[in-house]
């Protein structure tokens, strides 16, 4: 893990350090528990089942499926399954932005949750992938579960360079026909996009099938607005700087960031994806543990 400690001032270092000591419990706890389904209870279709073709063998027909269902589906027997989890982390300029009190950019903040998700997945032996994107895929890193494989992973993290403009919709599309193997797509990023184009390139995923969890990467300013007198607020992603009293803007601004959370929110909610906002000022241990043991939870 020494690869990554350069992003983590030394409170962040310590806490990811204590999720390493917990990871194998952590991990045990979420993924053991569907580690021989992954997307058993990930979607309204049968996990275990598949339809009946004319030549199957009768003898596996789930009777009491079609009892309820008047359709007939043939059980399907467990059998050890990797687990598959494609990290989608977003390199667009935006993600550089770190105000004064958040010890961390947004992008190195996402770059320590994929890292330290990576790492526990391969712990378990499940397979991880990583994608960079803006505008464009900048990096594609095949999943693999082989324990070496975290170092690619990190390197790749290393090497992101924040400074285009981000294209969610497009990159979404792309990647839902890109990725063949049916697995669980988490994207990192603040969504600082066309919220219907983005949701439709998150719903693609959806119709192939994949589980989708977002994380909302935000820093605090974004979300408080802290700002009380005549402020430059600098343009990214090709935007130009504008010049402005902050107390005349506040109330106006954030009526229209909650507008845009609830619209992403609800549409994520809508198409049954995990969401989940985070702050660049929030424990790390904390947003992680939380999420995976309510996940945990639900999945039971």
């Amino acid at each position: 893990m020494e690869t990554f400690q350069k992003y983590l001032n030394p409170q962040t270092l310590a806490s990811l350090q204590g999720l390493e000591l917990r990871a194998r419990l952590i991990v045990e706890g979420y993924v053991s528990g569907v580690h021989r389904s992954p997307y058993h209870g990930f979607s309204i279709e049968f996990a275990e089942h598949r339809e009946y073709v004319p030549g199957d063998d009768l003898r596996y027909v789930d009777w009491k499926v079609y009892g309820k269902t008047d359709k007939h589906y043939l059980k399907q027997y467990e059998e050890e399954t990797n687990l598959v989890c494609y990290m989608l982390l977003d390199t667009s300029e935006s993600m550089r932005y770190r105000s004064e009190k958040a010890p961390l950019s947004k992008l190195e903040y996402a770059q320590c949750i994929a890292a330290s998700l990576s790492y526990m997945i391969l712990q378990q032996q499940d397979s991880v992938g990583l994608i960079t994107f803006d505008r464009e895929i900048r990096a594609l890193v095949r999943a693999s579960s082989h324990p070496s494989h975290l170092r690619q992973l990190l390197h790749v993290m290393e090497e992101s360079v924040p400074e285009r403009k981000t294209a969610t919709g497009p990159i979404f599309h792309d990647l839902a026909e890109r990725l063949k193997k049916r697995g669980i797509v988490l994207v990192l990023s603040d969504l600082f996009d066309d919220v219907p184009a983005m949701l439709a390139g998150l719903k693609h995923f959806r119709h192939r099938r994949h589980e989708v969890i977002v994380f909302q990467i935000l820093d605090p300013a974004e979300l408080d607005f802290p700002f009380d007198r005549p402020t430059r607020f600098k343009g990214l992603e090709q935007l130009p700087d504008v010049f402005s009293d902050a107390r005349a803007l506040r109330k106006a601004y954030l009526d229209e960031f909650q507008r845009f959370l609830r619209e992403v929110r609800q549409g994520c909610r809508g198409h049954r994806m995990d969401y989940l906002q985070i702050r660049t000022d929030q424990s790390l241990e904390v947003a992680l543990s939380s999420y995976l043991a309510s996940r945990m939870t639900r999945v039971r």
